[in-house]
């Protein structure tokens, strides 16, 4: 069967999954970026206590992603929630380390002048830092994206949601006339998915970044 009559004939299943895969992801990454800009934004001025929390975001990214969905099972069983706190703990890295570095960046002159308006430290951080910082902590986000897009697809291993069960499926089929279409039909979608989030965030930071940012 050649791959373009594999594709017409399994449409319907494969944009179901890869829509699954681009919710997990979606909501994986929501999460993510509300965990990982809290905690930039509360050690950036801690030097030590930001360098320990990076070294522990690093480290979820050394842990290979068999070995961490396998030990989520006992805890949180099959399905969604082992996915979703995997992906998470994958996408923490880039957006914390971003969102240190994006506020860390920020000219002091700025905020001094800020608070010589009266403006308290919290006023100065929501209306003057984190939209300064905001296009670092944006690309935090995009490189976590495309992370965990990839990431995800081994979450079949866990009966998580989206395109990684045709990959596992085509592997267990490995010589059969549709092993190869499967596995190439996921990865596709893989792919795709990867541009549409990238192109996503790029035309975010274009609208939500001011010219003299850009």
């Amino acid at each position: 069967m050649s791959f373009l009559r594999y594709l017409a004939s399994r449409w319907d299943s494969i944009l179901g999954l890869t829509i699954a895969h681009a919710q997990v992801v979606l909501i994986s990454l929501l999460i993510a970026t509300a965990i990982g800009v809290t905690v930039g934004v509360l050690v950036y001025r801690r030097e030590r206590v930001a360098e320990g929390v990076l070294a522990v975001t690093s480290t979820f990214l050394t842990i290979p992603s068999f070995a961490l969905f396998g030990l989520l099972v006992p805890i949180l069983g099959l399905g969604w929630y082992p996915t979703i706190l995997a992906l998470v703990m994958y996408a923490l890295l880039p957006i914390v380390r971003n969102t240190v570095v994006g506020l860390r960046s920020v000219d002091p002159a700025i905020a001094e002048s800020a608070q010589g308006m009266g403006m308290s430290r919290g006023e100065r951080l929501w209306r003057i830092e984190l939209p300064l910082a905001w296009p670092v902590i944006l690309t935090g986000m995009r490189v976590s994206a495309l992370i965990i897009v990839g990431i995800a697809a081994v979450a079949a291993y866990v009966n998580g949601p989206g395109l990684g069960s045709e990959i596992f499926s085509g592997i267990s089929r490995i010589g059969s006339a549709v092993a190869l279409n499967q596995v190439l039909s996921a990865v596709l979608g893989i792919v795709v998915l990867a541009v549409l989030f990238d192109g996503f965030f790029a035309v975010v930071g274009k609208l939500t970044t001011s010219r003299g940012l850009g």
